[in-house]
């Protein structure tokens, strides 16, 4: 039996989806920039998709930018805004739990002479908004605050901390890295106030390399990427039309039944906690009720390392993460399990489940069952102790 488990990292796409892509690819292939009809046909699938997602996050078209992905986004609009409005201050607020693609991006910031201010989280992995509020000065142009954690699943307080931050300032930007979110939940920038909102088509069921960037109207954006002008300039480079297409396919699959397959996803991460709950020195992370992400569980086993476990559930057909499956094969700590307060001996002994809508009962099971069995191996072999340290 195959099992499938790290779908934080990616998801299978949708048939509808691989089909509709390899039909722009092979038989509708041309460039959204030629006059000819093969570029009209073209375009018609770029409208296609804006006016789906646009609809969706219920914005205008016209808010709506193609990336290659999450990063991209992130990137754009984290850069973008930090040099756009670098003369109204040069503070920016984020978390210490975000994923790379803000962190790094940050960081970088700081060496060209922004002042980062990195918010703390609680032990479930959620920033305070007396933080957030403590945290804005007069110099604060740029907010970022993900509203689903990639690692454990936590979820930001992402309308709160919009309503704060317009009420203290309401020219300060607030950008969410929705990656993680979106799919899961109905999220419209508008009413949350948010300005900025980065989504990857690959976490939906999409295709990889493809992504977008809801910028509202109103905000002030430099771009990164320079070019042939495409996207009004603020994104440059030949649409990706098969990519952009098939992530709009994408998300009207993924929403048009989305509480019911959300439900689902709540029912099989609770049969999972309750499941996995019934092994000795095992912590489940986070929020492993219906107050986190229906999707992502992350568990401790104490006396197991997480590559030991992940290679053992893999030679049973079981694939899982030993944390993000974003950062190109560099095992290192979690900083979001660092953050979280997460004793160090668990650090390193810390495996990702995360779940779709292709996700079954069955696998569940036969996944819980298969860790009863190897995972007191796994403790007698390595001769780790097994009762709680104190």
């Amino acid at each position: 039996m195959e099992v499938y488990l790290d779908n934080s990292a990616t998801t299978r796409c949708f048939d509808q989806v691989a089909a509709l892509i390899t039909q722009i690819m092979c038989e509708d292939y041309g460039n959204p920039s030629s006059l000819h009809r093969k570029g009209v046909q073209a375009e018609k699938y770029i409208r296609y998709a804006k006016d789906v997602i646009a609809r969706n996050l219920k914005v205008s078209e016209k808010e709506i930018f193609f990336t290659s992905g999450g990063t991209e986004s992130d990137n754009l609009a984290i850069r973008g805004c930090a040099y756009a409005n670098c003369r109204s201050g040069r503070h920016l607020i984020t978390t210490q739990i975000e994923h790379p693609a803000v962190l790094q991006t940050m960081k970088h910031l700081e060496e060209e002479g922004f002042r980062v201010t990195y918010l703390p989280v609680d032990a479930k992995g959620c920033i305070r908004l007396e933080d957030l509020e403590r945290a804005i000065t007069g110099e604060t142009i740029l907010v970022s605050i993900m509203h689903t954690n990639n690692e454990v699943g936590s979820l930001q307080p992402v309308a709160q901390a919009g309503a704060l931050i317009k009420r203290m300032n309401p020219k300060i930007l607030f950008h969410v890295d929705a990656v993680q979110g979106y799919g899961k939940f109905k999220i419209y920038p508008k009413k949350m106030k948010i300005d900025l909102l980065s989504v990857s088509a690959h976490k939906i069921h999409g295709p990889k390399g493809v992504g977008f960037l809801y910028v509202d109207e109103k905000v002030k954006i430099k771009p990164i990427v320079f070019g042939g002008g495409q996207q009004g300039g603020i994104r440059s480079g030949t649409e990706n039309v098969p990519g952009i297409a098939g992530m709009a396919k994408a998300v009207e699959m993924i929403y048009g039944n989305l509480d019911q397959e959300i439900e689902k996803l709540y029912i099989i991460k609770k049969a999972f906690v309750d499941g996995v709950r019934k092994l000795d020195d095992v912590v489940v992370n986070g929020c492993p009720d219906e107050s986190g992400a229906p999707h992502v569980v992350s568990v401790s086993i104490r006396g197991v390392r997480s590559e030991v476990l992940l290679h053992a559930l893999e030679d049973k057909g079981i694939y899982v993460s030993a944390g993000s499956a974003c950062s190109a094969h560099k095992p290192q700590p979690s900083a979001t399990l660092r953050a979280m307060g997460i004793p160090q001996d668990l650090l390193g002994s810390t495996i990702r489940f995360s779940f779709s809508v292709f996700t079954t009962m069955e696998e569940i099971n036969y996944t819980l069952q298969t860790m009863y069995d190897i995972i007191p191996m796994l403790r007698k072999y390595t001769g780790e102790r097994t009762s709680p340290r104190r």
